[in-house]
């Protein structure tokens, strides 16, 4: 099945994700630009002088939807390279003042193309180093047409095309690919409306609002941070406008030489090569070889290739406590690629194979199928997630990068042509070089015939440049980092062995380390290249065992519940969707939700192990990372037990359970 090019970069995939509430979505305004107060003094700019609180107010600052950061709003031209274009466009900008002494802005373009810079600015800021938040105005922004820029999105039209069951291996495959991939561009068409921002999406124009932003406030120049995507902005606004950098970060890095199908073959490539590492990571982890029980690599092997002969049914089971038969296709398999982007979401995915290969179910499979096509488990629809559009995605990548051909016609078959190679060499993935194949039906296409974003490699400019990327980057595979940073003046590598798409940000104290002392002391690496030490996938979490009778005790099997909880999609990813209960594995439910201190469960009847039946409550607490369940048993044994795990992961269990007093310490 073609995959969305998934670009998006996080500061920690379940960190990140804990990013607003929300906001309605707004649409295409021509506004006039935000006015000042009444007679402020005004600089060369046009933005108001002073701090930058001051300035802010008097050009109509407004509190973000969530958060500390203030919203200000651009109005920038609707074409930047058409003055006789009158039309107008509204971008928004959120701003965190330095809380001490003023060295600069510190922008983040964040990945995708489609992501909500809005929507992750609190979470990234929370976890950066307390200097930069003290010496920058710390700025992100919904680029135009995302969430409060645009509100453009095809959610419907998404989910369902990216669960299409297709293949290119024949020509009545391909034709069928073609058909649905055509159907998936008119419905996300309509499904985005009437918008005259569609064809003004490119990276172009947006690096122009930027550029009118800076501006705006009146910085001479500023440090630049780029992640995933947001590295293919940086370059077009480094190559655009070098006078205004001070200092420049890519992070899971794009090399912009290429062309599109060139891209796509080497993201194909690193996706089949990290899900290969992932599980031999399993292979290497003592717990992990023994609930998997055998090879990984071939327990993967085997499941895809009976799912390439057809679907296999199973029974999933809803957090209603009904089941439903539903059939796990090869699509949804090749979706679980979602969790192949950071050790953790690597870790999760291998609990969900290992389960798959110990007690021959594809439930937590599907979840994590699910949870990477954002639809609803129990309804199998889209779950609305404003903080990204596969709408922007298709609609700047499209954009962006000219597909060779005359025709839609032509263009589809140069396209499926360049396929052949990658469905002919890849075991794994090649899925996922037919990611941007809407792009030949796409209405709006480049006018020009530049394959690539640049027809030469990016060089820098007098302004330091730091190029970061982990060797196990599926979606920005590390040798197009390298290419960049071999064709950069003043550049600097940083390199994470093993690792996540998008480096900094993480707690990888070597990296962090490097990119803060860069920007808050203008410290620079004190080599060309530097190499930090990482892993591939967390150390494995053993699953729940089966059979509740072959715990030793109830300490350990509320321990293992503990994990089991923690571990599931819906609950580690509640932040990007609105499901907020799930099924148990052997019966009952478990739901959840939160207040400002502390994540809160309500399990009835939930059973994680045969044998062990659970009503009752308990909290996960933010404060001191602490983990309580208070729960009646049933079962084998009944019982009513209090189980806590401290921050220090000391754990108790007390209460009565099968007639006898129980207190247990671990």
């Amino acid at each position: 099945m073609n995959m969305k090019k998934f670009l998006i970069g996080m500061v920690g995939l379940a960190l990140a994700l804990q990013a607003c509430a929300s906001p309605a979505a707004t649409q295409v305004s021509s506004a006039e630009p935000p006015t000042a107060a009444a007679e402020p003094t005004v600089g060369e700019t046009g933005a108001p002088a002073g701090d930058t609180v001051s300035r802010l107010e008097g050009a109509g600052g407004y509190p973000c939807p969530e958060g500390g950061f203030t919203c200000i709003d651009i109005s920038v031209p609707l074409n930047h390279f058409d003055p006789q274009d009158s039309r107008a466009t509204k971008v928004v900008f959120a701003v965190l003042p330095a809380t001490g002494e003023r060295k600069g802005m510190f922008v983040t373009v964040i990945g995708g193309p489609g992501g909500s810079g809005l929507m992750s600015a609190d979470a990234y800021t929370s976890y950066f180093d307390p200097r930069i938040t003290e010496n920058f105005d710390v700025v992100f922004f919904d680029q135009r047409g995302i969430n409060e820029s645009g509100g453009l999105y095809c959610i419907d039209a998404a989910a369902k095309y990216y669960r299409a069951d297709t293949e290119a291996a024949t020509p009545e495959g391909e034709a069928q690919l073609l058909d649905v991939t055509k159907t998936f561009v008119d419905e996300c068409v309509a499904e985005m409306g009437e918008s005259e921002l569609i064809p003004y999406l490119d990276t172009a124009q947006a690096v122009e609002d930027l550029e009118a932003f800076r501006a705006f406030m009146g910085d001479e120049k500023f440090w630049l941070y780029g992640e995933s995507y947001g590295t293919q902005f940086s370059q077009m606004y480094a190559t655009a406008h070098p006078d205004r950098l001070a200092g420049l970060i890519l992070d899971g890095t794009v090399d912009i030489t290429l062309t599109d199908t060139e891209f796509l073959k080497g993201q194909a490539a690193a996706f089949n090569d990290v899900l290969v590492a992932t599980l031999e990571a399993c292979n290497a982890d003592e717990y992990c070889a023994a609930d998997m029980g055998r090879d990984a690599v071939e327990v993967y092997d085997e499941l895809a290739a009976k799912l390439k002969q057809a679907p296999i049914a199973f029974d999933f089971p809803l957090s209603t406590g009904e089941t439903r038969q539903r059939e796990f296709s090869f699509a949804e398999l090749e979706a679980t690629s979602g969790f192949i982007y950071s050790e953790t979401a690597r870790m999760i995915f291998l609990r969900a194979l290992a389960a798959y290969a110990r007690d021959n179910t594809l439930v937590p499979l599907a979840r994590v199928a699910y949870n990477s096509l954002y639809v609803n488990p129990d309804t199998l629809e889209a779950v609305f997630d404003p903080s990204w559009s596969d709408a922007i995605y298709y609609g700047v990548t499209c954009r962006d990068y000219a597909e060779p051909g005359a025709t839609f016609e032509e263009q589809a078959e140069l396209f499926l042509r360049e396929g052949d190679e990658v469905d002919a060499s890849l075991p794994r993935f090649s899925s996922v070089f037919y990611g941007d194949l809407p792009c030949v039906y796409w209405p709006h296409p480049k006018d020009d015939a530049l394959p690539a974003m640049l027809a030469q490699p990016f060089q820098g400019g007098d302004f330091p440049t730091l190029v970061l990327n982990s060797t196990t980057d599926p979606a920005t595979p590390y040798e197009g980092a390298r290419s960049v940073f071999e064709n950069v003046s003043n550049g600097y590598m940083v390199t994470e062995t093993g690792g996540p798409h998008v480096i900094f940000g993480w707690g990888n104290e070597c990296v962090d380390g490097l990119v803060s002392e860069f920007l808050v002391n203008d410290t620079l690496p004190a080599e060309r290249e530097t190499e930090c030490e990482g892993y591939v996938a967390d150390e494995f979490v053993p699953l729940a065992l089966a059979n509740a009778a072959d715990y030793e005790t109830p300490l350990a099997a509320l321990y293992d519940v503990e994990s089991e909880i923690t571990h599931l999609p819906e609950y580690y990813y509640a932040s990007s969707t609105n499901i907020r209960a799930a099924a148990c594995p052997y019966g009952g439910t478990f739901a959840f939700d939160s207040d400002d201190t502390s994540d809160l469960f309500t399990l009835t009847d939930c059973a994680f192990s045969q044998g062990f039946v659970m009503t009752g409550s308990g909290s996960y607490n933010y404060d001191d990372g602490s983990f309580t369940l208070e729960v009646s048993v049933a079962g084998l044994k009944d019982g009513s037990l209090t189980y806590i795990r401290d921050a220090d992961w000391a754990v108790r269990v007390t209460g009565e359970y099968g007639g006898e007093a129980i207190d247990l310490s671990e």
